[in-house]
């Protein structure tokens, strides 16, 4: 179920102004140019253009471009905006001994525990999401992940054994989190949390707010795919937002129009193990202990990337008719589900709601099929 950090993390720079961006969930397709008066100081001749500032963190990469008359001037916040990222990796990692989340598997299974107040606010938004998708997203599948090799080690498939004990260690009927006091507690010291599938979209939206309280309007934040789009780039009035294929057989099989939303993809191809024949992808089910299987790939838009991190794995793990009965029920998530064809067409699913948005590229005709719900 984790879309997390599950990669290690090489020494980096602190922060770059540059970044090629490798195996990106969404790509960014912003053409044109457009007078702006928005952000920082004129140059000499004023003309608004956009500039990235990116670094690694959480696993993964993170690009925040602003639209600004002055590249020198948008530095300074491009660096606190990184550093937001950060802050919340180094609360909510599993890869280190010394994160928020880490003291709290050490600790909540002997009795109640005080949490920092954003890891608070993370793990009941995850556990309202573990209620209303009926068990499909689960925090505490923390011990699958490490036993299939996907967090702390090399992806492979484990042993009968091995993953039936992983798999007895899971059920979020074991977390008992008190909004009142703050306090986590595990029903037993083996319980362990993983935020892996929905910190990147928390954190994706306490950047963009930063971004919003310093009175900046035109910007795109992009953690390895989840997205916020704020205003737009010059002259255009939108983000244009490219969806990956699944299957890697061109960059990306469509486009959606962003602004003031967020956007966030989960896919089979972003981790896997390959074994007897078959593919297994890291998105656990945690009602059946194994790895998800239905959908090649879930997008979801919603005003949140907070919201929209926290459903994109659950609407995986659910496969395609459960997506589609959730996706109608919720007014805060707009969906496009893709369901593995016969040969080589899969179908994309596409809400109602999006149907004048999407956008199918014309070099995906040929792979894919587009049906609405």
């Amino acid at each position: 179920m984790s879309d997390g950090g599950t990669m290690p993390r090489p020494r980096w720079p602190a922060w770059i102004l540059t970044i090629v961006s490798l195996g990106v969930m969404i790509v960014i397709a912003a053409l044109g140019f457009r007078p702006s008066r928005r952000m920082g100081s004129a140059t000499a001749d004023g003309v608004p253009h956009s500039v990235g500032y990116a670094t690694r963190t959480m696993g993964t990469y993170v690009r925040v471009t602003l639209v600004t008359t002055d590249s020198a001037a948008s530095a300074p916040l491009a660096q606190h905006v990184l550093q937001v990222f950060t802050r919340i990796d180094s609360l909510m990692s599993n890869w280190t001994t010394t994160s928020e989340v880490a003291r709290l598997n050490r600790e909540a299974g002997h009795g109640p525990t005080v949490v920092d107040p954003e890891v608070a606010r993370v793990i009941a938004v995850s556990l309202d999401v573990w209620r209303g998708s009926e068990g499909a997203f689960d925090i505490t599948v923390e011990p699958l992940m490490r036993a299939w090799g996907f967090l702390g080690g090399h992806p492979h498939v484990p042993s009968a054994d091995s993953a039936a004990a992983a798999f007895h260690r899971v059920g979020g009927r074991k977390v008992h989190f008190d909004s009142t006091t703050r306090t986590l507690r595990f029903d037993d010291d083996q319980v362990r949390i993983d935020l892996g599938g929905i910190a990147k979209g928390y954190a994706v939206q306490a950047a963009a707010e930063t971004l919003v309280a310093h009175g900046v309007h035109d910007a795109l934040v992009d953690l390895s795919g989840n997205m916020f789009a704020l205003g737009a780039p010059p002259g255009v009035d939108h983000w244009r937002i490219g969806i990956r294929d699944p299957r890697d057989r061109i960059p990306y099989f469509a486009r959606v129009p962003l602004t003031g939303q967020g956007i966030s993809t989960s896919g089979k191809y972003e981790q896997f193990v390959a074994a007897n024949g078959k593919t297994y992808g890291h998105i656990m089910d945690p009602r059946t202990g194994r790895p998800a299987e239905g959908l090649i790939s879930v997008t979801v838009i919603s005003s949140s990337a907070f919201t929209c991190d926290a459903w994109d794995t659950p609407l995986f793990v659910l496969g395609v008719d459960e997506a589609k009965r959730v996706a109608r029920r919720r007014d805060d998530i707009d969906v496009i589900l893709v369901e593995p064809g016969a040969g080589d067409v899969d179908t994309v699913w596409v809400e109602n709601r999006l149907v004048d948005r999407f956008e199918l590229e014309p070099s995906a005709r040929r792979f894919f099929v587009v049906r609405t719900f």
